[in-house]
């Protein structure tokens, strides 16, 4: 006979008991400022073991993955059976990084190999991990460990996902974690409010000239600064790269114009990601670039990673031939990583080769980096490229580079990336020295 309130199987509270203490437990949490934290397990193919063994043999694997749930957890919370093969765990007083944890011991308890007859199982599961948040209605708080124990499951099971981390759906119906969704809003509001913005930084070559300066976005919401390295991946895994792209395309080269129209003929070079070489329209919008900001192509300088430049497909190839027809130039940036194949160098229609940062920082006490950076600027010179090294902090880096027959130097030791008009007035100060 069950006990109301019990379930039979597990000894666990039953679904209805569990909704009745979720409300009293978020009741004393918020009352006294404390914790909350909810697990919410879903076991994995217990379908297939009711279909091979019958329900009892279902019940079997229950008990006894309860039981191991309940030593695991050592009475640090309270035990609820949600449905067939779904558990819920309510723990007071108990932080992210603890939950976490308990999480992953729980994963372990579960997966080891269970004694079924003759047969060893090996069974799995999936926990979705949330905390109470501040006057959050308690069956919200559930349904974020419910939501986030579904994501475990399609991201393969035998995991635990903390809510917050689970994707969602965006603005463009890519599936994004919480902060990502966030960034994303700004994103489209700062496009649309004028919240982006190019700051540059100079490439100065040993001969005193300003070789290049190359633009890198800056994104401003609410006065909050939000850096490249937080929204850069969010666009590119929405396609808001694209807009950005053609964004920093038309603002550099209007930039470009001015520095010509003030007297400073110098390129602007504007990094171009992959979507947007592999866009139809990328042709179309450097053209529109140019013709809007009535620019002179020579002026505009595009950086690419080499891998691009390999890129054998027709678009890829088609924009790479539209904007060499368009006169504008074309640089391998971040050379030395990744991709990077000597035997492509001399099919790279490219007249700069930036080399990585990675290769000036342990300069000048690395000689076998300083023999690399010497042999690729020796090849870059014969190519008929332009040869920078980026990140050049200190004067022994720069005596080093420029020992290893670098052309130019792109670095915070000759000016930090900075707006349009500290740019001109950088610019101004060179001319009265």
């Amino acid at each position: 006979m069950q006990t109301h309130g019990i379930d039979p199987g597990t000894g666990f509270l039953d679904r209805s008991s569990c909704l009745e203490l979720v409300s009293k437990l978020a009741f004393s949490a918020a009352a006294g400022n404390q914790l909350l934290a909810a697990l919410w397990i879903d076991l994995s193919r217990l379908k297939q073991v009711n279909e091979s063994f019958g329900h009892l043999g279902g019940d079997l694997v229950i008990t006894q993955i309860a039981q191991r749930l309940r030593e695991k957890s050592a009475g640090r919370g309270e035990w609820c059976r949600m449905g067939g093969d779904e558990f819920v765990c309510l723990i007071p007083n108990c932080d992210a990084e603890h939950t976490r944890q308990l999480a992953q011991d729980l994963l372990q308890a579960i997966e080891a190999p269970l004694r079924f007859g003759e047969l060893f199982l090996h069974p799995s599961a999936s926990i979705g991990i949330a905390i109470l948040e501040q006057d959050e209605d308690p069956f919200a708080f559930l349904e974020r460990a419910d939501r986030a124990m579904s994501t475990a499951k399609r991201q393969g099971g035998g995991r635990a996902v903390a809510s917050g981390e689970e994707p969602m759906p965006g603005r463009l119906g890519i599936l994004l974690a919480r902060e990502e969704l966030a960034i994303e809003n700004k994103l489209h509001l700062a496009l649309e409010n004028g919240g982006l913005s190019l700051h540059y930084q100079p490439i100065v070559g040993f001969d005193g000239r300003v070789e290049a300066v190359e633009a890198l976005m800056r994104c401003t919401f609410d006065n909050e600064l939000i850096p490249p390295a937080r929204f850069i991946p969010v666009a590119e895994k929405t396609g808001l790269i694209i807009r950005l792209g053609e964004w920093s395309l038309l603002a550099g080269a209007r930039y470009a114009s001015q520095l010509d129209q003030a007297g400073y003929r110098t390129k602007v070079a504007i990094n171009v990601s992959r979507a947007q070489l592999a866009s139809p329209k990328f042709a179309q919008a450097l053209h529109a670039a140019l013709l809007c900001a009535n620019v002179h192509p020579e002026l505009i300088e595009l950086e690419l990673t080499e891998s691009l430049f390999m890129d054998i497909s027709e678009t890829v190839q088609s924009n790479l031939n539209a904007a060499q027809k368009a006169g504008v130039g074309l640089a391998i940036d971040d050379f030395g990583t990744g991709y990077s194949c000597l035997a492509n160098l001399k099919d790279i229609p490219a007249t700069k080769l930036k080399l990585d940062r990675a290769f000036v920082i342990v300069l000048p006490q690395d000689r076998r980096a300083f023999s690399v950076i010497k042999a690729m600027s020796q090849l870059g010179r014969e190519l008929g490229m332009t040869v920078v090294a980026e990140g050049v902090e200190e004067q022994s880096q720069l005596d080093s580079l420029r020992e290893a027959g670098v052309d130019a130097i792109q670095g915070y030791i000759h000016a930090h990336a900075m707006p349009e008009e500290a740019l001109l007035s950088w610019f101004q100060k060179r001319k009265t020295r």
